[in-house]
């Protein structure tokens, strides 16, 4: 199921359940139609590979898995905490994501 989404590309956010809890991190790669998140440094996973034309030697690879959309929280550049944020207009028409704390504009 496909939902409206709070978080871009590139925005920090800090993790708010599971095994990397309280560690903060960048937005990488997003996915709406499954509601994850990859996020820099999180929720690090091994994969053990066989040797093939690429990988030559195999082994272990260390590799980022995406997390569920409800356990990230976007960060606020002004407050430095996680925050709950809320769409204004501008005066040229466009919308802005806006820190609920402070109204600060959270830019990507």
């Amino acid at each position: 199921m496909k939902t409206r989404c709070h978080l871009k590309k590139n925005d920090k956010v800090k993790i708010i359940a599971g095994k990397d809890k309280g560690k903060i991190g960048k937005v990488i790669k997003l996915d709406r139609k499954t509601n994850r998140v990859l996020v820099e440094n999180i929720n690090i996973i091994k994969k053990h590979t066989k040797p093939s034309a690429q990988n030559r030697q195999g082994g272990i690879l260390e590799s980022e898995a995406p997390i569920h959309l409800s356990n990230v929280m976007l960060m606020c550049n002004k407050c430095m905490t996680p925050v709950r944020c809320k769409m204004k207009v501008l005066e040229d028409g466009k919308n802005e994501r806006v820190c609920k704390k402070c109204n600060e504009i959270i830019g990507a």
